[in-house]
């Protein structure tokens, strides 16, 4: 069994703390991994108590934040190296994350967990071999293992996002079972350099989720789709996300140069949603 990620707190659930000890309630039932399951703290005047461990109520606790349990206070879940990172809370529970301030997945109308769910089925990865080029927070990787996938090699590049996905409960690094987890090979790189490594016509489908356009434009290349055709097989699938950038701001078309690229590498292509579903033809 792995352990536990835990707690965190986001100000929708801090503020019920407080609220239930105002109360003069002595425990109260709340999530403290996210809205992944549900259970009983203990409520002190001072503190709380879960897991057989006592936890101080947070000074100031923000909205949009996580906090994490750092071994001697609540820390947010966010680091700055080159850019600042941080996991975001949303409504339905599975979070999203940010760089400087640019969300990395939809979250405006449906949770990033369900909108990877559908985007997945779009491979339908049962029993397939698939490469997962940006892996993220794993979304992805979950629902291909939840798909019974028979393999998933997930790339993510950037050391801060696989911090974050160390302490996300939606997650699959470290979580679910024994088999799911030996399904999952998560290699610490980048895809752009890696893929020319790959044997030719090893996977079965592709789910290509890269940065946008501006900050990692070598993933939008002629040149990297041309890889992507090479390691997959014949009549293999792939989903590339592409979203919807305004193009009297951005001057570009972004989704129609990668339907056009994708056909000029040997895919059958077309929008699908805020990507393209394209199939290997040649």
């Amino acid at each position: 069994m792995s352990e536990p990620i835990g707690p965190l707190l986001i100000m929708r659930v801090h503020d019920a703390l407080l609220a239930a000890r105002e109360a003069g309630a002595s425990s109260m039932t709340c999530s403290l991994d996210l809205d992944r399951s549900t259970t009983t703290v203990e409520l002190c005047a001072d503190s709380w108590h879960w897991d057989g461990r006592k936890f101080p109520f947070i000074p100031t606790c923000k909205d949009r934040t996580i906090y994490h349990w750092a071994g001697a206070g609540f820390e947010p879940v966010a680091r700055f190296t080159r850019s600042l990172i941080k996991l975001v809370p949303t409504e339905w529970g599975p979070p999203t994350f940010e760089i400087d301030g640019i969300k990395m997945l939809p979250t405006a109308r449906v949770s990033p967990y369900a909108d990877a769910e559908r985007k997945v089925g779009l491979i339908a990865p049962r029993g397939k071999v698939i490469l997962d080029t940006c892996g993220g927070l794993g979304y992805f990787a979950a629902w291909c293992l939840r798909g019974q996938a028979a393999h998933v090699y997930s790339y993510e590049s950037n050391p801060d996002v696989l911090w974050l996905r160390s302490l996300n409960p939606w997650s699959p690094d470290h979580r679910g079972s024994v088999e799911s987890r030996a399904a999952l090979t998560l290699t610490a790189g980048d895809i752009a350099e890696q893929i020319v490594s790959l044997p030719s016509e090893s996977v079965d489908a592709i789910l290509h989720d890269p940065p946008r356009f501006g900050i990692a434009g070598e993933l939008y290349s002629q040149s990297f789709y041309d890889q992507l055709a090479r390691v997959l097989r014949r009549r293999g699938k792939l989903f590339h996300y592409t979203g919807t950038p305004n193009k009297l701001s951005s001057g570009r078309d972004v989704a129609n140069e990668v339907a056009s690229r994708l056909r000029h590498t040997g895919f059958a292509a077309q929008p699908n949603g805020d990507g393209i579903l394209a199939v290997k033809t040649g």
